[in-house]
């Protein structure tokens, strides 16, 4: 059994947007996913990406936002619901509400998120 606490998690951060990675093959021994917790200010914006091998959930916990989806694609997300992406599924996510919105992502397998951040994990 683990029990990892806040001191153990690691974060990365880009203006705008504050990632948590709470469970990874970075702080854990766990080397089938990675749980991450994202908080995007007011305004911010993930930009549409893939990953290529990985599938992906995310878990609005807080606020209003829109997804980026393939082709200039959009729909509303909001607490309460959850959207997957399939590994290659193009996704990214607008604050578009009037608070922080927060959402827990897993992805499986894990990923190494660093570089989005310009930053690495050790």
């Amino acid at each position: 059994m683990e029990l990892l606490a806040p001191d153990h998690f690691i974060r990365l951060a880009n203006p705008g947007v504050e990632s948590w990675q709470l469970l990874s093959p970075y702080n854990s021994a766990s080397t089938r996913l990675t749980i991450t917790r994202v908080v995007l200010a007011l305004g911010a914006e993930q930009p549409r990406h893939v990953h290529a091998a990985s599938e992906q959930v995310w878990v609005a916990v807080a606020g209003q936002g829109t997804l980026l989806l393939a082709d200039g694609a959009l729909a509303a997300f909001a607490a309460g619901q959850v959207a997957r992406f399939a590994d290659g599924e193009v996704h990214g996510l607008r604050n578009t509400g009037a608070e922080p919105f927060i959402y827990l992502s897993v992805t499986s397998p894990p990923l190494d998120f660093s570089s989005a951040y310009g930053e690495q994990l050790r």
